[in-house]
């Protein structure tokens, strides 16, 4: 293990399924929105082929292989360093079968792998219009949560590319850049077919959504019941264990708080790890 992590990284315990994921304290760690989305995408069909736009620390790829049937799961990452890491994250996990990981740009990419092959996108993509919000953060922040390398124009384009007659995209955004998210997608003939709305609490605006869209598919929306507005929205209280004995300084593995517990109306639950 002590092979795979570098010096200020952690190995964060995802708990399920045993699966762990390393993550670096001074760069983009993933986050609630993440979770959710490899869970509204547990519908994927078993043996799908699927491609993660923005895979970051490979943590989508991670959590869907305990979660659905996957073929193949395919990460792009445009940052080096993030997607050696991710790499080094699948390893830790025993996932080179499943998952693969590669350094590439996303609005290239299928001029790689091909039109019409995939089964499913499956993206969570920075939230922030290029040349808005506050920048005084680090390149590998920037990235992820600006559209300084990736619009949402790209995903849809791309996507279509991609994507077989009536595959899908699962994607989590911000509410707010709903209406460029719904253009987008009907001119690149992505129709959006079931949408889900997030509330970080009881009286609080929805701070995410999770969008289903078909390619080539005819109109019609379903819009599911929010989610429950006692969902954690963020990992604030994370403990980290005895650094690991090794050489290099300032590496933990450290554990997620307990699972969540999400329950509805209904006497079933869902458990989304932490």
């Amino acid at each position: 293990m002590n092979n795979l992590i570098k010096e200020n990284e952690r190995i964060d315990d995802l708990q399920i399924n045993n699966l762990k994921i390393i993550q670096n304290n001074n760069g983009f760690c993933f986050g609630i929105d993440s979770v959710l989305l490899t869970d509204f995408a547990r519908t994927i069909k078993n043996n799908s082929s699927i491609i993660d736009l923005g895979t970051g620390t490979g943590i989508i790829p991670i959590l869907l292989t305990a979660k659905i049937k996957a073929k193949k799961i395919i990460g792009i990452e445009i940052q080096e360093d993030v997607a050696e890491m991710a790499q080094r994250s699948i390893t830790l996990n025993n996932l080179e079968e499943k998952i693969e990981i590669i350094n590439g740009d996303i609005k290239e990419i299928d001029k790689k792998f091909g039109k019409g092959k995939y089964d499913v996108i499956i993206t969570n993509p920075p939230y922030i219009k290029n040349n808005t919000g506050l920048k005084n953060e680090n390149n590998s922040k920037l990235i992820s949560r600006h559209e300084i390398e990736c619009t949402i124009e790209d995903i849809a384009r791309v996507s279509n590319s991609l994507l077989k007659d009536k595959g899908e995209v699962y994607m989590v955004h911000r509410p707010d850049r709903l209406m460029d998210i719904m253009e987008n997608f009907r001119r690149y003939k992505l129709e959006i077919k079931e949408m889900r709305l997030v509330y970080p609490s009881k009286d609080s605006q929805a701070n995410l959504i999770l969008i289903k869209a078909v390619k080539n598919s005819k109109p019609f929306l379903k819009i599911q019941k929010p989610f429950p507005t006692d969902i954690p929205m963020k990992y604030n209280n994370i403990k980290k264990a005895a650094p690991i004995k090794r050489t290099t300084p300032a590496v933990y593995i450290s554990k997620r708080p307990a699972a969540y517990q999400i329950k509805h109306n209904s006497a079933a639950s869902h458990t989304y790890p932490a």
